[in-house]
C-alpha cells in the first residue's frame, strides 16, 4: 500500500498555518442587533446592551445610515460571531481607537503614500500594460492637478520621483480631518497603495469599483498572462470586502 504521508505533509502544514490564523470565534449570545441614539451618535446594541471595541469604547457612529450598516453586520451573524465577515465593525473599531483621540499620525501615513503614489510609477511595457495605466491613472492625475492645485509628476518603472513641495502640500490639504472620513480614507490608502485613489474615492471622482480596479491595474495584468492563484484571489476578495467598508463609511458620511 503506497504511503500517501509525505505527499499530504505540505497540504496538511499549509492547511494547519491557515487555521492558525483564524480568530477563535465566540458563540452568539445575543438575539438582535440594533441602534440606540447617544450622546454622540448613535450606539450599535445586543438585546439592548452597547457593544464595546476592543480598547473598552462604545460602538457608535456618528451617523444613523452608519450605525444601521452596522448592526445589520451583526445581525448578519449566525450561530457563531465570525470578525472576519464584519469589515465594518473592524474599521469602525479602528477608527475610534486609533484615530478619534490621534489623527495626525493617519494623516501623516497618508501624506507619506502621496510623496510615492503608486499612480505616478508608469510601466515601461508592455505596451498594453502602459496603455491600461494611462487609461485608469491618467483621470486621477488629472484630477488632483484641475481640483487640487496638485501637479504630479510621473516616471518610468522604479525610478523614485521627487514631487515639488508645493504639489505635497495641495494634497496633503485635500486630507479629511473628520476622524471617519479620515479613517475610512486611511484604510483605502493602505488597501490600494495609492492615497490619490483614495481622495478621488473621497472626493467622489471614483466610484467604489473604479478605485478598486485602478489599483489592481498591474495585479490583473499579471493575472492574465499568468494565471490566477486561489490563496492570492481570497486574499484579494477580503480586501474587496474591507474597501467596501471604507466607501460605506464615506458614503454615509458625506449623507450625514
Amino acid at each position: 500500500m503506497r504511503d500517501s504521508s509525505k505527499n499530504s505533509a505540505p497540504e496538511n502544514a499549509m492547511a494547519a498555518a491557515r487555521r492558525a490564523m483564524r480568530p477563535a470565534l465566540r458563540r452568539r449570545v445575543y438575539e438582535k442587533a440594533a441602534v440606540t441614539p447617544v450622546a454622540d451618535g448613535h450606539a450599535i446594541v445586543l438585546d439592548g446592551k452597547p457593544v464595546r471595541t476592543p480598547a473598552g469604547c462604545v460602538l457608535a457612529a456618528p451617523s444613523a445610515e452608519l450605525a444601521q450598516a452596522l448592526a445589520a453586520e451583526w445581525n448578519a451573524q449566525g450561530e457563531m460571531i465570525d470578525p472576519t465577515a464584519m469589515p465594518l465593525t473592524r474599521l469602525a473599531n479602528a477608527i475610534i481607537d486609533g484615530v478619534c483621540d490621534q489623527p495626525g499620525p493617519i494623516a501623516a501615513e497618508i501624506e507619506k503614500y502621496l510623496a510615492s503614489d503608486l499612480v505616478c510609477y508608469r510601466a515601461g511595457g508592455p505596451r498594453g500594460l502602459v496603455e491600461r495605466q494611462r487609461r485608469s491613472w491618467d483621470p486621477i492625475v488629472s484630477w488632483a492637478r484641475e481640483e487640487l492645485g496638485a501637479r504630479f509628476s510621473l516616471g518610468d518603472g522604479v525610478v523614485a520621483v521627487v514631487q515639488p513641495e508645493s504639489t505635497l502640500a495641495a494634497a496633503n490639504a485635500a486630507i479629511p480631518d473628520d476622524p471617519w472620513r479620515l479613517g475610512a480614507v486611511h484604510a483605502v490608502t493602505t488597501l490600494t497603495g495609492s492615497a490619490l485613489i483614495a481622495l478621488a474615492l473621497a472626493h467622489r471622482q471614483l466610484g467604489t469599483e473604479e478605485a478598486w480596479q485602478a489599483a489592481h491595474v498591474d495585479e490583473d495584468w499579471n493575472m492574465e498572462q499568468w494565471g490566477r492563484d486561489d490563496l492570492a484571489m481570497a486574499r484579494r476578495a477580503f480586501r474587496h470586502a474591507e474597501m467596501q467598508a471604507a466607501a460605506t463609511v464615506l458614503a454615509a458620511m458625506d449623507g450625514r
